[in-house]
């Protein structure tokens, strides 16, 4: 009986996997949850009936990746690397089963399928997503102090190039639908109500169960280091720059660079190998468990109001006064008027206060371009913020900072 997973098999031969962790509201990874896919894809490959296999979400979203509370608590600072390599690398030989066992796995991205979840996805030999603002993936370990530990910086680069991953593993940014096609992280974007259908069309095609890195002759899209004057100018240039923003102080973003670099020089499995041992060491540094406790877990505390008084009602802000227009004021004003907040920036000039609202202007240009809004949605956001320098204006605000 499992917890955190549903198993269907229909007429067809096609076995429905799908996730759907209770009392939660995003699927999460964790030890439990490895071990319980890890027995039924054990169940599919022995099933002769069972020709393929989806997997997809029973939530909103797909799978948001690692449990960092677990995190936390599993990989405490008594642990060496060495350990953390022997012990914690189920998830890396999880998801390399699945995509050597011989039986197609199709991923339904139904919602948002971050860090562990996009790893899934490509263990899978197909990959199918929503078309919905709400369906995006990603690999943002690096904004915790860590790296995609579960293959991550070995199937994006093989799948897409060198070039095209680095930016995305160094950086941790969400890549909508629509640039996931564009990219070829994804094969095909679909309505919501056909995602199960469009999966299914895939692996009743008969489709051939080897992933393109597991193939006689693959070589990695654009090349790699030695092999590619480009990917070799694209490490140098992103080691300069990662070196000029962490100041060696972030450990991540380099041994993201390690990991590309070495282990796209060789085979899958042992470029795996390599991705494990810089996570270990990652791991049980003090950088990513303080990143976590700090940026996660107390944020999150911050955001539920956790420490709150019981007699201190809660406010909500509709109408917002921003006083100054620069850098800060135009960043609150924007993301407040995301926010659905009526916004008045005002500004010493109705120059500078225009300037502070076409900042937002150029951002939800770039969400527009990259998928992540319509033209409507974008312009209902920039109508809210209403540039001025008359204070007047700010009468019935219920915040004025």
């Amino acid at each position: 009986m499992s917890k955190h997973f549903n198993l269907a098999v229909d007429a067809d031969g096609i076995a429905l996997i799908t996730m759907d962790s209770p009392g939660r509201s995003m699927n999460v990874l964790g030890p439990e949850v490895e071990r319980e896919l890890a027995v039924i894809v054990d169940q599919v490959v022995a099933d002769a009936a069972i020709r393929g296999a989806i997997i997809t979400s029973g939530k909103p979203s797909f799978l948001a990746g690692y449990d960092l509370t677990e995190f936390l608590r599993s990989f405490g600072p008594q642990l060496t690397p060495v350990q953390v390599y022997e012990n914690f690398t189920g998830l890396g030989r999880l998801l390399r089963r699945i995509e050597t066992c011989g039986k197609p796995f199709a991923a339904a991205i139904n919602g948002l399928a971050l860090g562990g979840g996009l790893e899934l996805c490509l263990a899978c030999h197909y990959r199918v997503i929503a078309d919905d603002p709400k369906a995006f993936v990603g690999l943002p370990e690096v904004k915790v102090g860590l790296l995609p530990g579960g293959g991550g910086t070995q199937r994006m680069p093989r799948l897409i190039g060198v070039t095209q991953s680095l930016p995305y593993l160094l950086e941790g940014g969400n890549i909508a639908a629509a640039e996931a096609k564009k990219l070829g992280l994804v094969h095909e974007v679909v309505p919501a109500a056909d995602l199960i259908a469009a999966a299914r069309r895939w692996l009743l095609g008969s489709p051939v169960a080897v992933q393109p890195w597991d193939q006689k002759g693959y070589r990695v899209p654009g090349g790699v280091a030695f092999a590619s004057a480009g990917a070799t100018q694209t490490f140098m240039g992103a080691t300069a720059l990662v070196a000029k923003k962490t100041l060696h102080n972030y450990p991540a973003p380099a041994a993201i660079l390690s990991c590309v670099y070495e282990g796209t020089l060789l085979p899958i499995e042992k470029g795996l190998e390599v991705e494990s041992k810089y996570f270990a060491t990652l791991v049980t540094g003090p950088v990513a468990r303080n990143l976590i406790r700090t940026m996660f877990v107390n944020k999150g505390n911050a955001d539920k109001l956790s420490v709150c008084p019981a007699d201190v009602p809660k406010s909500k802000v509709t109408k917002l006064g921003v006083l100054g227009a620069g850098m800060m004021g135009a960043g609150i004003a924007c993301v407040s008027a995301m926010q659905g907040m009526e916004v008045i920036l005002i500004d010493s000039t109705a120059e500078q206060a225009e300037k502070g609202r076409a900042y937002s202007a150029r951002l939800l240009a770039k969400d527009v371009e990259k998928g992540r809004r319509t033209q409507e949605q974008a312009a209902a956001v920039l109508a809210r913020i209403k540039p001025t320098v008359d204070y007047a204006q700010l009468e019935g605000a219920d915040l004025v900072i």
